[in-house]
């Protein structure tokens, strides 16, 4: 009876919690000079004439003079200076912030890394604070700084982008708009010099902004705001409508580059289905801690944290049969998707010459659990 009133006053003490927490709105790209900051601004030009109490915390203009014109008559929270190798630097104010309090606050370029001796790595853990504080906040982002999409977007423009923020940050969005412009719009607008200086529009004419990969960047930002979008219609129809919840598994090994391949491209399902998922590694006695080579497993650790920054629940167990392993977490989580990698030969090879494989493949179809291979 203790534990059940205990759950009750749980579940009340969340309820207050979640109440007091400020709202959050992300704007989001397909990359830089679509107008996303432009947005945000005559936003809290909006809300100033309601009489919202509004604030710049951080804004970045880049220089863009119709952005730039914006910002006249909007009150802005100075930001904090400080010297980094000699060099004198600004950082927003996190806080000033929350001692102002504000009702709202802008927060322009999410996915930035503050300087070395901050308090938070990256601005998207202040803007967590921000959120705890029960300040609303209003923010941006471009769809390459997504963690979960690193892969696709290097694939795609031939950049590693180092600044990333994890999907969850998204998830807590309760409010996600896309600023969508067709390909020919925004190389129109970088031509105009809307985007860039006259001396740097060449360049990115020639890398970033080709109408190909505007296209392709475009088609991913529009599909994660619909998958933003139908997690939000899911989280909010009555829990009573009979639906399958699907749990995913996916299955890693110590093969660094496939590993993060499928962790990236489950999170990416996980995502879309709005569902729990887990990732698990099978330690077999080849590869125990005492014979394993020392950069495969720290390989290993960082796909364990990058699981787990994307939201998965991390399972490690010790067995020497992998299928076994794998079918025996399948039960135990009930598991309705299985992920895995591509093996290396020819699939049609493999089913045919791997009773390993046939063993999962039979267990799973048996059990009516999906199978998906990730290339």
């Amino acid at each position: 009876m203790d534990n059940e009133k205990e759950k009750n006053v749980k579940h009340f003490l969340d309820l207050i919690q979640k109440s007091r927490k400020g709202k959050f709105k992300v704007y989001i790209g397909m990359s830089a000079g679509v107008g996303k900051t432009f947005r945000m601004l005559q936003e809290a030009h909006t809300l100033l004439k309601n009489g919202i109490d509004v604030k710049i915390g951080f804004i970045e203009t880049h220089n863009r003079k119709e952005t730039h014109e914006l910002l006249e008559g909007l009150p802005v929270i100075p930001r904090r200076t400080l010297f980094y190798k000699g060099k004198l630097l600004e950082e927003m104010d996190l806080q000033a912030i929350i001692n102002l309090r504000p009702e709202v606050v802008i927060v322009d370029e999410l996915a930035h890394t503050n300087i070395e001796g901050s308090k938070n790595e990256k601005r998207w853990q202040d803007v967590l604070e921000i959120l705890e504080a029960g300040i609303n906040v209003i923010s941006a982002v471009n769809i390459q700084h997504l963690e979960s999409l690193n892969a696709d977007v290097k694939n795609i423009t031939n950049i590693d982008v180092q600044e990333r923020i994890p999907d969850s940050v998204l998830k807590l969005a309760d409010e996600v708009v896309n600023i969508d412009l067709t390909s020919d719009e925004l190389i129109a607008r970088l031509k105009d010099g809307k985007i860039y200086t006259a001396d740097k529009i060449l360049t990115a004419l020639n890398n970033f902004f080709k109408s190909d990969q505007i296209l392709q960047l475009r088609e991913l930002a529009l599909k994660e705001v619909a998958s933003q979008v139908n997690r939000k219609v899911e989280s909010e129809v009555p829990k009573n409508i009979a639906v399958k919840h699907e749990k995913l598994l996916a299955c890693i090994s110590s093969n660094d580059k496939t590993a993060k391949i499928v962790i990236r491209k489950a999170a990416r399902l996980a995502s879309y289905y709005n569902c729990k998922w887990y990732v698990l590694y099978v330690e077999t006695p080849k590869e125990s801690s005492d014979k394993i080579a020392l950069d495969k497993q720290r390989h290993l650790i960082n796909n364990f944290k990058l699981a787990t920054q994307l939201g998965a629940e991390v399972i490690k167990v010790q067995n020497t049969h992998i299928t076994d392993a794998i079918l025996e977490v399948v039960a135990q989580k009930q598991i309705t998707t299985v992920c895995i990698g591509k093996p290396h030969l020819s699939l049609f090879k493999v089913i045919l010459s791997t009773t390993v494989f046939n063993k999962l493949l039979n267990n799973l179809t048996s059990s009516n659990i999906d199978l998906i291979i990730l290339s």
